[in-house]
């Protein structure tokens, strides 16, 4: 992990942990705040998405309204970033299911990247045409049901890099959806 990101580990375990149980895919959160931010709970996007979690204002509201624990509306506070990042991904991960705890965490970030409609929207075309609609790799990921190329581009980068390139990086942070450790 890079330097940057030590002095948010012990969040980033606790809040996992507290809100997905003691097995919960820690390597896999690190990962997604490593690709939103760099870990810098500064970080505004071109498009507007704040802090460490990159949350848009209107996510930002929303998810303070949907979690009391949240309601503080902070997403520049590193605590409160990883806190709702973690609990967004797991109210996603509720929504979704999969044939593998991997293809399920895959379709879990590309509701948190581009929002849950398209996930559904993107199944139900993989199924229309013949595809497993709960595999995300090779299946869904392959399907557009709608969006603008750039953004269907971003969407379909974004799970296979947190879940393939970064989440390997924190495996000493604890598990992941589709690294085996050790």
């Amino acid at each position: 992990p890079p330097q940057a990101a030590l002095q948010y580990r012990d969040d980033v375990i606790r809040n996992a942990r507290l809100e997905w149980g003691l097995s919960a895919p820690v390597a896999d959160f690190a990962a997604q705040l490593h690709q939103e931010s760099g870990w810098r709970p500064d970080a505004i996007s071109p498009a507007g998405a704040q802090g460490l979690a990159q949350f848009m204002p209107a996510t930002a509201d929303w998810i303070s309204q949907l979690i009391p624990m949240l309601s503080s509306r902070e997403p520049f506070n590193p605590a409160w970033a990883i806190r709702a990042l973690v609990s967004y991904d797991r109210w996603l991960w509720q929504r979704v299911s999969a044939a593998s705890d991997c293809e399920r965490m895959a379709m879990t970030l590309s509701g948190y990247n581009g929002g849950l409609g398209w996930v559904q929207r993107d199944r139900r075309l993989a199924s229309q045409k013949g595809l497993d609609s709960t595999r995300w790799f090779g299946h869904v990921a392959t399907v557009n049901a709608g969006r603008n190329a750039a953004s269907w581009r971003e969407n379909r980068h974004y799970p296979q890099r947190i879940l393939r390139e970064l989440a390997p990086r924190y495996l000493t942070w604890g598990g992941s959806s589709c690294v085996a450790s050790g």
